[in-house]
């Protein structure tokens, strides 16, 4: 029996895609889950192991989707073998039921885990170097020096600011960088009699 799995790394991802091709591959039953693959724990896919008996094939979209390290994939693969249950990966074309599949496999497998080395590699280099450059990586930040003190000149002027949502419309702001930066404890001591 084919059975599938499908995964995507965060909760705005939809797997629809790789459902539907592990439909077109002829899975009976499709294992999805929402986690990130360097999660070491896995329910969903956990549960389509223990669901799997000799003879059965795992069915996934893409080598990467099974496993984030060269280890874990190997070790997953490894466990399927002993098994014999065979994997299948749809978009490289591997099928570890035969000897041919199983040495792509282990090259595939080498080449993902070197290329994640290397992005990773390249991040760290690209950071490193806009550190020594003065830059910081990250979103610019909404709440500069002069919206700080505009912050606290509308705070204390409650004729022409009478209510805390002006001054955030005014800033141009949402409430919860508003409040983050003015906790009401603050507002107090700006803003007594609010």
């Amino acid at each position: 029996m084919l059975i599938g799995y499908a995964r995507v790394s965060t909760l705005d991802q939809n797997p629809q895609h790789q459902i539907d091709a592990l439909n077109e591959a002829g899975c009976k039953k499709i294992f999805t889950e929402k986690i990130s693959g360097a999660s070491k724990k896995r329910q969903q896919l956990q549960e389509a192991l223990d669901y799997m008996r000799e003879g059965d094939t795992l069915v996934v979209w893409k080598l990467s989707r099974l496993a984030r390290s060269l280890t874990q994939m190997i070790n997953t693969v490894k466990d399927l073998e002993e098994r014999e249950i065979s994997l299948k990966v749809i978009t490289q074309n591997i099928d570890t039921s035969t000897p041919e599949g199983r040495l792509f496999f282990h090259m595939n497998a080498a080449f993902d885990q070197f290329q994640r080395e290397i992005i990773v590699e390249n991040t760290k280099a690209g950071l490193k170097s806009a550190r020594k450059n003065g830059r910081i990586g990250g979103r610019p930040a909404i709440m500069t020096d002069d919206k700080l003190r505009s912050a606290k000149a509308m705070l204390k002027d409650t004729e022409n600011y009478p209510f805390i949502s002006d001054i955030i419309k005014t800033l141009g702001i949402g409430r919860t960088t508003f409040y983050r930066h003015f906790p009401p404890e603050e507002i107090q001591k700006i803003r007594p009699e609010s």
